[in-house]
């Protein structure tokens, strides 16, 4: 079976990590501020806080920016469940913006229709590894104060006009789950060129301590671990041979997927997609409905995954927060992701490609 994700792990993060246990300096630790450092001169920001998790980082960056009570966040209606959970987790509120039914992420002008007396910032996501339309997105909170977060998560070394996500807006938020582009078993990371988020984001994931045992606010458990940076760094050095290998794999798909009724995915002008996945659209053209082309391929041998089969509005604990999407319900019902990450070989392209491309016969 051609696995839809798989970790690449070796000799060398088990070293890195096998030096840290033997240090005695299991937890938070010159490791872990380390990873900082050089994850921040990766995005080009002047910060950068290391967390447990993407949706600690998600949810510390919003309550080092201020978010809370009374306060609302547009983010998009299709996405994973963590952008909106860690809005509602301050005690702000969600509000569901539509996405582009091209490149799937955040619709700027669903973001301008979806703009109250209550809105103080925008949460876009780079999806999938593609760049939301930041030009479009900062104008809009310019001309309404409004903040800017960028949900980073499957954006690894994403770049927009040159530059790399999580350096555009007040914070960034990435997430090193064992499936993303590069991994620490678990982590997350929050970038900002604000100190004062900063200072803000550092005391609510270390307790609220400005120093040991004196807290000034209420804050989290959210470090992460001196083992788990260890090996961030030995992925971090090598983040750009993946992405080189995902985009590669990307580009096979790009020109060899000839199957009726499957859309392969769209690249924004001007942005560097880095392939967290490759979601095609199974449309009414295709032979095989999309949970029936999942079926096929997996007898073919083919993982698939659906990121990700309900819209946001329509999850059970934001039952209160209906809005009209109509292209992220859409999207729910038809999108399907390939494998794409870096360890299958061009032989399991040609595999995909073909079990695609025999529905035209």
């Amino acid at each position: 079976m051609i696995p839809i994700a798989q970790p690449d792990l070796g000799d060398e993060e088990v070293e890195a990590a096998t030096e840290v246990i033997r240090s005695g300096m299991l937890a938070s630790g010159p490791k872990v501020a380390a990873f900082e450092e050089a994850f921040a001169g990766y995005c080009s920001t002047q910060h950068a806080i290391a967390t447990s998790n993407g949706t600690t980082s998600l949810h510390a960056g919003l309550l080092a920016a201020g978010i809370g009570p009374g306060d609302e966040v547009i983010v998009p209606a299709f996405t994973f469940f963590a952008t909106a959970s860690t809005i509602a987790m301050c005690g702000a509120t969600p509000v569901f913006a539509d996405v582009d039914p091209k490149t799937f992420t955040i619709d700027p002008a669903s973001v301008a229709e979806a703009i109250t007396q209550k809105t103080k910032a925008v949460m876009g996501v780079h999806l999938f590894g593609q760049p939301f339309d930041l030009n479009a997105l900062q104008e809009i909170c310019s001309d309404h104060t409004l903040m800017l977060f960028e949900d980073a998560a499957q954006a690894h070394g994403a770049e927009y006009q040159g530059r790399r996500v999580g350096s555009f807006g007040t914070f960034g938020s990435f997430s090193f789950y064992p499936t993303k582009n590069m991994t620490t078993g678990e982590g997350g990371m929050i970038t900002t060129n604000d100190p004062e988020i900063a200072r803000k984001a550092r005391l609510y994931t270390n307790h609220g301590q400005s120093e040991k045992y004196l807290h000034t606010l209420l804050g989290y458990n959210y470090r992460m671990t001196d083992i788990a940076a260890a090996i961030g760094l030995v992925q971090l050095g090598r983040l750009e041979q993946y992405t080189d290998q995902r985009r590669e794999n990307a580009r096979y798909y790009d020109t060899h997927i000839r199957a009726p009724g499957i859309i392969t995915p769209a690249i924004m002008h001007d942005a560097r997609h880095v392939y967290h996945q490759y979601v095609i659209r199974v449309t009414d053209e295709c032979p095989l409905s999309r949970d029936d082309l999942m079926a096929y391929l997996r007898d073919n041998g083919i993982g698939t995954a659906v990121h990700y089969p309900i819209a946001l509005p329509d999850q059970p604990v934001f039952a209160d927060h209906k809005t009209e999407c109509p292209v992220a319900r859409t999207l729910a019902k038809s999108v399907l992701s390939l494998p794409v990450h870096p360890r299958i070989t061009m032989k399991d392209c040609e595999t995909v490609c073909r079990a695609l491309n025999n529905l035209a016969r």
